[in-house]
């Protein structure tokens, strides 16, 4: 693991960018990633500035709930979509970058159309 960055945005958006058919615009004034321009899947956790940086994401059924538990420190229930199983993920302390991809993946997984998912089985 390596010390979060000051600025974790750069890297969050490459790893969700590289997905196929993905886009990036402000929803809700933050940095959120969306499949064909219409389903959300991570969106950038800042807008409450409580001096904590993360993100949100889709979540298998489960994960939520045995990540955070694991690890509350790096893992948490955020507002609004927690209740859907989403999962917060803080990028303000130290972070294992590809574990972060693993989440990213995961969650463009749960939300993408499965013909975008065979995409990304055969490494298109």
């Amino acid at each position: 693991m390596t010390p979060g960055p000051a600025d974790p945005l750069p890297r969050l958006r490459e790893l969700c960018l590289r997905l196929p058919e993905v886009t990036e615009r402000d929803s809700h004034g933050e940095p959120t990633w969306f499949i064909r321009g219409k389903k959300t899947f991570v969106t950038y956790a800042d807008h409450h500035h409580d001096d904590r940086l993360g993100f949100w994401c889709a979540a298998a059924p489960g994960d939520q709930q045995s990540m955070t538990a694991a690890n509350s420190e790096r893992f948490f229930v955020p507002p609004y979509v927690g209740h859907r199983g989403w999962l917060g993920v803080y990028l303000d302390v130290p972070t294992d970058w590809d574990e972060i991809a693993e989440i990213v993946e995961d969650a463009y997984r749960v939300v993408a159309p499965k013909t975008l998912v065979a995409r990304l089985d055969v490494g298109e």
